[in-house]
């Protein structure tokens, strides 16, 4: 399994990926969830993958390489808009699904796919998509201003009380770090490297992109601040009084 986070801010995006893969505790790997598509001046889009790593892998590689994966003429390279990137994916979903959902079925296999794409293109707003494994998808709104994928049930709480769609772009990476500490620590199948990159509005290139792994200090230091804030309030908070007061 894997976590990942996309935020759809006033100020750009944030998007941040785990790169763990497992196939039960003896088979752990690492494995990137995050593809970048940059053409500095024109666009900047970024997709991020959770499921059967074979099948995610199969989109990415079909968006690459097979001219078959076209819609009219377009690729992801060359579509107007956002929206035509998020059906440009959603077909190539569909025919991962036509060449290899039947043989996946033979062999007790769910075909299991999930895509978080966004960014921006010159000419347009900033947009966020989530995609499912039939090739539709939903886009962010300003009362929905990030999509999960993978193990998003740990992180949610914190992204949920924190982040608005007037966060800035430094409290969205803040944010999602705590997501994904928190995943982590709960869940065995998310694990570091986590690949975080952060996009400033109508800037049309990349400028913040890192991967944070043990060593990272910033990552190191409100992980520990976090947890000693928690324990700190925590311990403030007032005991339960469970006994009826006598009148």
């Amino acid at each position: 399994m894997t976590y990942c986070v996309g935020m759809l801010l006033e100020s750009g995006l944030v998007f941040a990926s785990d790169s763990r893969t497992n196939a039960g505790v003896d088979h752990i790997a690492t494995f990137r969830k995050m593809t970048v598509y940059e053409k500095p001046g024109d666009r900047v889009l970024v997709m991020m993958a959770a499921g059967n790593l074979s099948i995610t892998q199969g989109v990415v590689n079909l968006l690459d390489e097979d001219p078959s994966a076209e819609i009219g003429g377009e690729t992801i390279w060359n579509v107007p808009s956002l929206f035509a990137a998020a059906r440009l994916v959603g077909s190539a979903l569909r025919k991962i699904y036509e060449i290899d959902g039947g043989y996946l079925k033979q062999h007790g296999e769910e075909f299991i796919a999930s895509i978080v794409l966004g960014g921006q293109i010159r000419g347009e707003q900033p947009r966020l998509f989530n995609i499912y494994a039939a090739g539709n998808f939903i886009e962010a709104t300003p009362e929905t201003p990030y999509f999960q994928i993978g193990e998003s049930k740990y992180g949610k709480p914190i992204l949920d009380r924190l982040i608005t769609r007037s966060s800035t772009l430094e409290e969205g990476a803040k944010c999602a770090l705590l997501s994904f500490d928190s995943t982590i620590r709960s869940n065995i199948s998310v694990g570091l490297p986590i690949d975080l990159l952060c996009y400033e509005r109508d800037r049309l290139r990349v400028d913040i992109r890192r991967s944070i792994d043990q060593q990272d200090l910033y990552f190191r230091e409100i992980k520990q601040q976090w947890a000693e804030g928690l324990r700190e309030t925590f311990a403030r908070l007032p005991h339960p009084s469970w006994q009826e007061k006598k009148i």
